[in-house]
């Protein structure tokens, strides 16, 4: 059934928009909870004691008794002691926005990398809440009975949330370098990479499973994935490609839950392409575009080559189309990724893109075949090499189709049929390894 919420949203300084609290209705669903009422109003400034004000405090105080509500969720950033007072005050357990959305992700982290950054996170807005929590237990103060050495139990528990920090960011860190190292590689072998980026469930993990034949879990749900999954793409003119379905972006996000995933977004960073997925049904989608770019840019991926996809057509009743630029290059795509109207124009895209560009190739050269070795390193696509077990080479490449059947011709030799995709093996390829996020705005889904 979930815990019974109460959901708390002010407009403050501005009107309050129905959309805000669609979005943070959503969110609760998605932590698990079940809305059982609704609180909402305006102010000017927040309040220094309860943020919301003393009389809108007693109507959640009210909303919490008629309903018997479980917990208080405030879609907004309470300070410790705000939180603490609208605890006593509903005697409910209170949560703010970042609260929340560290909880989702702690349900759906699943790889180990995202478990330490979703539990580093945590400690982090936890380290913030340490006010004068155990003051019962207080060793250091005056009176008869109460003098002596010792630590007080919140110095205590101010170093051991300290000291898991450091272990956490530590242990992040060798992963990081980790990495790092698989990157370096994967560079040495030209392998085109396309990332889905885009508000959290604008459909990216459907239309990346809808591409790959994945089964990357979609639903209709904000973060309904939170560790990205990488897979290969095959097209009939590019048979290198490697997609990436990261994580949604959201606004407000925690800035702890930034500091901790800020070490991954390297791996969109160094995309070659951003698929940037829209929710063509979403009334805010320019607001939501423009938070996408702003993060986009705060990551120093603001330069990389972007199509923009406007997904769920279907609810929207549009046709599947292709806008391009003025040297013919596509810019703008509709489709739908559920019902699959559109996909084979995305597929065109991605081929228009991608069909001129070097590749790898491991080729096989028999000991009688030094000729064809020669060739090779003489036209400069020879980037590694190695003996075989047959007493011959085998040969790492680098290079087009079209100069692969070149030289082919001038060999008479079926040089492109010879040759293997030279593809990241499967610690990279179909597992996940990045997420993004910056800028208090979300980059997973």
């Amino acid at each position: 059934m979930g815990e019974r919420a109460v959901l708390v949203r002010l407009g403050l300084g501005a009107p309050l928009r129905s959309e805000d609290i669609e979005e943070f209705h959503a969110l609760a669903v998605s932590a698990g909870t079940r809305v059982v009422a609704t609180v909402t109003g305006s102010r000017r400034v927040p309040d220094s004691r309860f943020f919301v004000g003393k009389g809108k405090a007693d109507e959640i105080r009210l909303a919490v008794a008629a309903s018997e509500a479980d917990v208080v969720l405030v879609d907004h950033a309470l300070s410790p002691s705000q939180e603490r007072n609208l605890e006593r005050l509903v005697g409910r357990r209170v949560l703010d926005r970042s609260g929340l959305i560290l909880d989702i992700f702690a349900q759906r982290a699943r790889s180990a990398e995202g478990k330490l950054e979703v539990e580093l996170a945590q400690l982090r807005h936890l380290s913030t809440r340490l006010v004068r929590g155990w003051t019962h237990l207080e060793r250091q103060k005056g009176g008869v009975g109460l003098r002596g050495p010792g630590e007080t139990q919140l110095e205590t528990d101010r170093r051991l949330l300290g000291k898991r920090i450091r272990t956490l960011s530590e242990r992040l860190e060798v992963l990081g370098r980790r990495r790092d190292t698989g990157r370096a590689v994967r560079k040495r072998v030209p392998v085109p990479t396309v990332a889905l980026v885009g508000y959290t469930n604008a459909g990216k993990s459907t239309l990346f499973n809808r591409l790959t034949g994945g089964s990357a879990y979609a639903a209709d749900q904000l973060f309904a994935t939170l560790d990205p999954t990488v897979r290969r793409l095959r097209t009939a003119k590019v048979p290198q490609l490697v997609m990436a379905d990261t994580v949604g972006f959201i606004r407000d996000l925690p800035h702890e839950l930034v500091a901790a995933f800020r070490s991954t977004l390297v791996e969109a960073r160094d995309a070659d392409l951003l698929l940037h997925v829209v929710d063509a049904s979403d009334p805010e989608r320019a607001e939501r575009i423009a938070q996408v770019e702003s993060v986009l840019e705060g990551i120093g991926a603001a330069e990389l080559p972007t199509l923009t996809v406007f997904n769920k057509i279907d609810r929207v009743g549009l046709a599947p189309a292709v806008e391009r630029d003025a040297e013919g290059i596509p810019q703008r795509l509709w489709l739908s990724a559920q019902t699959g109207e559109g996909v084979e124009l995305l597929m065109a895209a991605l081929e228009q893109r991608f069909a001129g560009l070097p590749h790898g190739y491991r080729l096989t050269v028999a000991p009688a075949e030094g000729r064809l070795r020669a060739r090779l390193h003489a036209a400069g696509l020879v980037s590694a090499e190695s003996a075989s077990e047959e007493g011959g080479w085998e040969l790492e490449l680098e290079a087009t189709e079209s100069r692969l059947d070149a030289l082919a011709r001038e060999l008479a030799t079926p040089l492109r049929q010879r040759c293997r995709p030279c593809l990241p093996g499967p610690g990279f390829v179909e597992s996940p390894t990045h997420a993004a996020l910056d800028g208090g705005v979300l980059h997973l889904n």
